[in-house]
This record gives C-alpha cells, sequence and structure tokens, in this order.
C-alpha cells in the first residue's frame, strides 16, 4: 500500500468515526493533544487499524508515537 493511500485512510476514519475537524489532521498534529484522541478511542483505533491495513496495533510499540505521521509511518512499517 502507498504512503498517500493511508494517510488518506487514516484521515477518512479520523473524520468519520471520530468527528474530527478535517483541518486539525496534519502531519505534524499530536494525536491526544490536538486531534484529542484519548485511551477510549484507541481502542476503536485497534479494531479500525486491524480491520482497514490487516494487522494488529501492538500497544508496546506505540509509545513512541506522538503525532499522526508517527502513526502513518508507524502503519507504512507495519504493512510494507
Amino acid at each position: 500500500m502507498e504512503r498517500k493511500e493511508i494517510d488518506q485512510k487514516v484521515k477518512d476514519f479520523l473524520v468519520d468515526e471520530f468527528e474530527i475537524d478535517e483541518t486539525k489532521i496534519l502531519p505534524e498534529a499530536r494525536l491526544r493533544e490536538d486531534l484529542g484522541i484519548d485511551s477510549l478511542d484507541f481502542v476503536d483505533i485497534v479494531v479500525i487499524v486491524d480491520r482497514t491495513f490487516g494487522f494488529r496495533i501492538v500497544p508496546e510499540e506505540l509509545k513512541e508515537v506522538v503525532t499522526l505521521r508517527d502513526f502513518c509511518d508507524y502503519i507504512e512499517r507495519k504493512t510494507h
């Protein structure tokens, strides 16, 4: 899967599932502070990522994930 496609799918589910304003969805946006994603949202994200990208998120691997760019980088690594 191309990086552009990963970015678009992530953007789509953030808008559709979490009702995040599309203008806030920027690579440097921090997931918790800027996008308002909390621990309950992450439970949903695990399910969405599994369904959309075909792998299970390992919570320990997300310790370094702060921004949307970090999150998309993580998905790209796991899908290649």
